[in-house]
């Protein structure tokens, strides 16, 4: 996937200053078919051009927006032989210019109005989608028609993009720890013929073979109007857009030749396989046991769901209750069905706990398959698998672009739209004796492929991708290249029609009121889909810990360990057979605890969440399990440069003030936690005269007080008010240069860090632009100079970072190890010239919509318009802000954001944090910064502020 670093941040994120990242949530179970939920009919209409374009279009004027998604029948497994990541390559291609508009068009034309854009490849089938306000519809169809028909690709732009995916390679394959195994090794084993066994992202030895004229042939081969699907989904008059597609895409001719044949069947098994690998940054074993199963069409892919639910879905799935909470062998254990266009897999994998062998892994994931095949599921098992999914649906429908989603995978993998909508019925129709059998059927030892993924060392050197596979389409079967097409002199383009009028934004009401026992009350009312969110914030967070790094973390992932003589694997199930999500996360300064239910039964959701914040057992040996858990989390993410970087940083930024601990603990840190640290920490922290509870959804005032009431009324607090917070910022700290060394890092990780702001400092709204103008979008200063003009990265970002107190202003990006010195300059100079030098009229008017838009985009879902109002109610902002919002933003002057960024963020207070294989990018680092401080990853001490 193509990440476009559109502006998805949360609503709360851009008003709030909060992180950007969702609460981990307890991964829980939907809604029964009988408590009365039903899934609602995507309810399309469809027609064809005469062309073969097949258009689908659903009108919904609840909406102010559009979406506008272009799904293509071409995947990673049509890139031609000795090409693999061919299709990838071209979907970031696709996003450059035609013969009508310049490169980087789309952009302008989605996240400068206040929208985005975005576009994946997966092994069928690459997708592009847009959404905008609905008066840029008619530009967004003359835009995907153009590129459909006239796309310009020149040798700058393929060498470019070339080099971004190669970036994208390193980052998610070779930096990641795991990602050579999932991205490589996994499909590599799995599959004997079909071209799935291919990476979609291909290999660096196949990208450096492509052509621009393969380019050129591939897009002449696939990008057809025969061959696409146009969705269209959000506020439109149907006759209007007609009319559109007609102008637009009615031309459009496809090429008198057909598609090259591509449907490999693959073989049945004759026998169990092994495989083993090795990779330079595994910091705990994993083991994946799989099957060959079914295509997405086989009847069986439902059963197949429901198993895979009631392996890996929730605390109480078979796989995490075996693996992880019974033997405590592995720190993580799931499950996946991948049930692809013409091929198909069960896959299980279990990441081993530190000192657990691969052996004890593959034993327990084979036990588990034999489980199924040998004895029935039980009825609770079958229904909360049941609920889960039902309900997953539901929430995966709760926007246009999520509706307009779920119909492109049903074209793609059916090539018609029913099963979108018969996917509940068929799910809901399985039975137990059904899983039974195709546990029977796919699931045996005859059938089983055993992968053990390992560290290298001088005995095991790292396995090496292979890149020599056959595929079924060749070069040679790509059609001609036919016209290449340049941009046209601007007198000569076609001109971009103009935006119509504005659909008005409704900013929804929120009510408020207090219990008697302080607990402040926000309701946020969202008819529409039957769901309901709830969100209680406390103050309560990482700034609290003091000497006890990791404690607010550790108690807010404990509460939904065990609570009111309730076990752990109990709460999981009740979650489950709800249909519920419930979860609680800690920050900086907040924690925060979530339930989002199906509205007809969400009190009994609320009941159990209530249970959970008020009433935890933190039983001695769940705290144990939790905090083994957490230090093999953390032993794997010190095995990647972005997060190394991301702690050190904290550190470089606050030396040894309370922000600058690491929050989820160290190394040294978690061990020492205590049952008694977590329960005094709740007594103190968790108490309703602080806290603020939010409703959002499919709610009434009069449902949430009683609610509220009946959960929290009686709420006391159990322990003596905490002394406030005193500085937890610290003072400020002289800025730093740091590399931290990682011989064999896959790529190295840039930080530029600083002091910023606290939330209530009236330069929020100018540094919040400022900052969307250098790195907080695609379009931003950092990722043009760094990705697009220069491929150096997959791509840059910028964040505030505020907080209550001093907040961390952070830019990042990563790169080629001999890249890094460079990038680091990138990024000081940019920061360097938001302090000199006003932004342009132009540079304001779209900043300011992308800010408007995403917040916007931040309402439309339950869980976002809690996050977005509960953001205030911590911050202790007014609700009338939500409101305002629109117009604060549209109110910023260019002097202000320069002189903010002056006062708040010049460059010389950064601080400037690698990490990476230094033996490749210090020297030039030392050349430009004498005062570089080098310390080994492993003399790394992230509980000192020297870091040493």
């Amino acid at each position: 996937m193509k990440s476009r670093l559109i502006l998805t941040v949360a609503a709360s994120a851009l008003l709030l200053g909060l992180p950007a990242a969702a609460p981990a949530l307890a991964q829980t179970a939907p809604a029964a078919a009988a408590q009365g939920i039903t899934v609602p009919p995507l309810g399309f209409q469809e027609r064809t051009l005469p062309n073969g374009l097949k258009i689908y279009t659903a009108r919904d004027t609840s909406t102010s927006n559009v979406t506008v998604q272009v799904w293509y029948r071409v995947g990673s497994k049509d890139d031609p032989e000795d090409r693999s990541g061919f299709a990838h390559l071209f979907e970031h291609l696709m996003f450059k210019a035609t013969q009508n508009f310049p490169d980087e068009t789309f952009d302008r034309l989605t996240e400068d109005v206040g929208g985005n854009n975005n576009a994946f490849t997966s092994d069928d089938v690459t997708a592009y989608h847009e959404t905008v306000p609905a008066n840029h519809l008619q530009r967004l169809i003359f835009a995907e028609a153009d590129r459909l028909g006239s796309l310009v690709v020149n040798e700058s732009v393929f060498e470019s993009e070339r080099d971004v995916v190669k970036e994208e390679y390193r980052q998610g394959v070779l930096a990641s720890p795991y990602g050579r195994l999932f991205s490589v090794f996994v499909p590599e084993t799995i599959y004997q013929e079909h071209p799935y066994r291919r990476t979609t992202i291909g290999s660096i030895e196949n990208l450096d073979a492509a052509t621009i004229e393969d380019v050129r042939r591939f897009h002449a081969t696939y990008y057809r109007p025969d061959n696409a699907y146009l969705i269209v989904a959000g506020n439109f008059d149907q006759a209007q857009l007609d009319g559109w597609i007609d102008q637009y895409f009615g031309p459009l001719t496809n090429p008198d030749r057909p598609l090259p044949v591509n449907d490999v069947r693959e073989p049945e098994p004759t026998g169990p396989r092994e495989a083993t690998y090795y990779a330079p940054n595994v910091p705990l074993p994993a083991v994946v046991l799989a099957w060959p199963a079914v295509r997405y069409d086989n009847p069986d892919r439902a059963a197949l769901t429901v198993l895979d639910g009631i392996l890996s879905t929730g605390e109480s799935s078979r796989l995490y209750r075996s693996l992880v909470y019974d033997q405590k062998i592995a720190t993580q254990a799931s499950s996946s069905l991948d049930a692809s266009q013409q091929a198909g897999a069960v896959l299980t994998y279990a990441i081993m706990a530190e000192g657990e062998t691969p052996e004890a892994g593959l034993a327990s994931l084979r036990a588990e398959a034999a489980r199924l095949r040998d004895a029935p599921v039980t009825e609770a098992e079958l229904t909360e698998a049941k609920n889960e999914l039902v309900a997953a649906a539901l929430r995966d429908r709760e926007t246009i672009e999520d509706r307009a989603s779920a119909l492109g995978w049903s074209l793609i993998n059916t090539g018609g739209a029913a099963s979108a909508d018969n996917e509940v019925a068929a799910l809901q129709a399985v039975t137990i004796a059904d899983i039974q059998r195709v546990a029977r059927r796919y699931l045996t030892d005859e059938r089983s492929i055993a992968i053990r993924y390992l560290k290298a060392d001088d005995a095991n050197p790292v396995s090496a991708q292979n890149v020599d596979v056959d595929a079924p389409v060749k070069v040679a079967d790509l059609a001609p290249v036919g016209r290449v097409f340049e941009l046209l002199p601007e007198a000569q383009r076609t001109p971009i029609p103009e935006a119509g009028a504005p659909v008005e934004v409704a900013t929804p009401a929120v009510e408020t009121f207090t219990l008697s026992n302080g607990l402040n009350v926000y309701v946020a009312r969202k008819p529409g889909m039957p769901l309901v969110s709830a969100r209680l914030g406390l103050i309560a967070g990482s700034a609290d810990d003091g000497d006890k790094t990791g404690l607010s973390v550790l108690t807010a992932g404990l509460l939904t360990q065990g609570a009111a003589g309730r076990s752990a694997p109990q709460i999981a199930a009740e979650i489950e057979q709800l249909g519920a999500q419930i979860g609680a996360s800690s920050g900086t300064d907040f924690s925060n605890v979530v339930v989002n239910a199906p509205s007809d039964v969400f009190s009994r959701a609320m009941s159990l969440m209530a249970d959970l914040v008020r009433r935890p057992d933190f039983a001695a040996e769940e705290v144990e399990r939790q905090r083994d858990q957490s230090l093999d989390g953390l032993r794997v993410s010190l095995s990647s440069p972005g997060p190394v970087a991301a702690m050190a940083a904290g550190r470089v930024v606050y030396g040894d003030a309370a922000y600058g601990a690491p929050g989820s603990g160290t190394l040294t840190s978690l061990p020492g936690l205590t049952r008694e640290d977590v329960v005094a920490f709740h007594a103190s922290r968790y108490r309703p005269e602080t806290a603020r509870l939010v409703f959002s959804g499919d709610i009434t005032v009069e449902q949430a007080r009683a609610l509220a009431e009946q959960a929290f009324g009686d709420w006391r607090a159990t322990g003596p008010a905490p002394a406030p917070r005193v500085n937890p910022a610290g003072e400020a700290v002289a800025p730093r240069v740091v590399v931290i060394d990682q011989p064999g890092a896959g790529q190295a990780a840039v930080y530029v860090a600083m002091r910023s702001i606290a939330r209530s400092n009236e330069d929020f709204f100018p540094l919040t632009l400022g900052n969307t103008l250098l790195g907080g979008s695609f379009t931003s200063r950092l990722n043009q100079e760094i990705r697009i003009k220069r491929g150096l990265s997959y791509g840059t970002r910028s964040n505030l970072g505020v907080r209550q107190d001093m907040g961390a202003f952070i830019a990042s990006a990563q790169t080629r190890n001999d890249a890094a010195a460079e990038v680091a300059e990138l990024v000081l100079a940019e920061l360097s010239r938001l302090s000199d030098t006003q932004p342009t009229a132009s540079e304001m008017t779209t900043r300011q919509a992308i800010l408007s838009g995403g917040f916007g985009s931040g309402l439309e879902t339950v869980d976002g318009l809690a996050s977005t109002v509960a953001g205030l109610a911590l911050y202790d902002l007014p609700m009338s802000d939500l409101a305002a919002y629109v117009g604060r933003v549209e109110a910023i002057t260019p002097d202000q954001v320069q002189s903010a960024f002056a006062e708040h963020l010049p460059a010389a207070n950064a601080s400037l944090v690698i990490v990476g294989d230094s033996a490749q990018f210090i020297d030039a680092i030392r050349a430009k910064h004498p005062n570089v401080e080098v310390i080994p990853l492993s003399d790394l001490d992230l509980d000192s502020a020297a870091l040493r």
